[in-house]
């Protein structure tokens, strides 16, 4: 379960992390921090229309507050970020401060290269293509999951060509993330419980990963053992301010472990099923995860036997192919008590188009890192066809 002499590896996570109840105003203290003084806040329409979040994050900023952009949608697209981007620079901002889950968060991250570097998203697709440092973000994140607050990814949706693309660059990395548990309050038990695994997929694919190493180790199996204790809790009752609490933190672990191991296999389904049939992401890691537990585990038997434990998983006396297969029926089990859908037949993914989201999740960067070499879009089709129907 260790690591060979010869391990050699890098961890970076610059961001200053904030975390408490009501932490949500010190945004305009920050701003002051980063030596900037007119933010622009991305964010959706129903955070700023239908709650007092966003009204709290103008009021923290005072004067400094640029405006507010918040055409940003659930699947936030090229479009959008573009279209932010020329609002902001209306605007005069100097910095972002992103309020919402990882879709305003990743448009922020987009809009912050296009206020530097000028032109369109799609001139920036790729990693590690920029050269300097971007306008300055502070992320506050109203859900507990993505963990984008911390991690040098944005997903954007290309809509004309329903493709999931991947931005992958050190200097998009939020400079400050606000962690108020107060914004999280309001998050409906569904979207607690697909972001809470989206959060866990982070933890279990870090841990697995091509490109483990014991710190993203460390941050994610304890990323893991906060969702298992803490996530059947915010979800049956929301307005458990620890709970909350306890799975941002878990959130923010599992994007500071997997933006330096990064993800694999489960992560390239849920990409191309979310762009490709509009699954949640959550949801799609979710119902994806025991069924990628199963292709790998001949390679990672071990690793997977740290997550049965972190799960507090009994696999005492077992070899570690068995703890393995333990550990990903545990996982099953866990998204059936916080109430998510289990295979994607549930979700609407039609099994006639299982072959296609295979071959497109082939091209994913993502599961270049998986911890099983997977160039066949047969292997990718047969984990499908057991998420499909329930098979494990």
């Amino acid at each position: 379960m260790g690591y060979e002499a010869d391990l050699a590896f890098l961890f970076y996570n610059p961001t200053r992390v904030i975390f408490g109840a009501g932490s949500s105003g010190d945004a305009g203290v920050e701003l002051q921090n980063l030596k900037c003084s007119r933010a622009l806040i991305v964010t959706d329409k129903y955070l700023h229309e239908k709650t007092g979040v966003v009204k709290k994050v103008e009021k923290a900023l005072g004067g400094a507050c640029a405006g507010v952009f918040s055409d940003v949608p659930a699947d936030s697209g090229v479009h959008v970020v573009d279209k932010g981007a020329a609002f902001g620079r209306e605007r005069g901002a100097d910095a972002i401060v992103s309020v919402g889950g990882g879709s305003a968060i990743d448009t922020a991250k987009g809009i912050a290269i296009l206020l530097r570097e000028g032109g369109s998203l799609l001139d920036y697709q790729g990693f590690q293509i920029l050269t300097r440092d971007q306008t300055p973000h502070i992320s506050i994140p109203t859900t507990a999951g993505t963990g984008s607050e911390v991690t040098y990814v944005a997903v954007i949706k290309d809509h004309e060509k329903k493709q999931k693309l991947l931005f992958g660059d050190h200097h998009i990395i939020p400079n400050v993330a606000i962690l108020d548990p107060k914004l999280t309050l309001g998050l409906p038990p569904m979207l607690t419980a697909a972001t809470g695994m989206d959060a866990f997929s982070h933890g279990l694919e870090a841990v697995t990963s091509a490109q483990r190493e014991p710190i993203a180790d460390a941050l994610g199996l304890h990323a893991i053992r906060l969702i298992k204790e803490w996530l059947p809790k915010a979800v049956k009752n929301g307005a458990d301010l620890t709970a909350r609490g306890q799975m941002l933190i878990a959130a923010t672990l599992g994007g500071a472990a997997f933006s330096n191991a990064q993800v694999g296999l489960i992560h390239a389904i849920a990409h191309v099923v979310g762009a490709r049939h509009g699954v949640h992401h959550g949801t799609a890691n979710a119902i994806a995860m025991p069924y990628a537990m199963k292709f790998n585990n001949d390679t990672v038997p071990d690793r997977y036997a740290l997550v049965a434990h972190a799960m507090g998983v009994d696999v005492r006396g077992q070899s570690d192919e068995a703890a393995g297969l333990a550990a990903a029926r545990a996982i099953l089990a866990f998204n059936k008590e916080v109430g998510l859908p289990t295979t994607f037949k549930e979700v609407g993914v039609p099994e006639s188009d299982l072959a296609a989201c295979a071959e497109a999740a082939i091209s994913d960067g993502a599961i270049v890192y998986n911890a099983k070499p997977v160039m066949d879009p047969r292997e990718v089709l047969e984990v499908l066809k057991g998420a499909w129907g329930g098979v494990l």
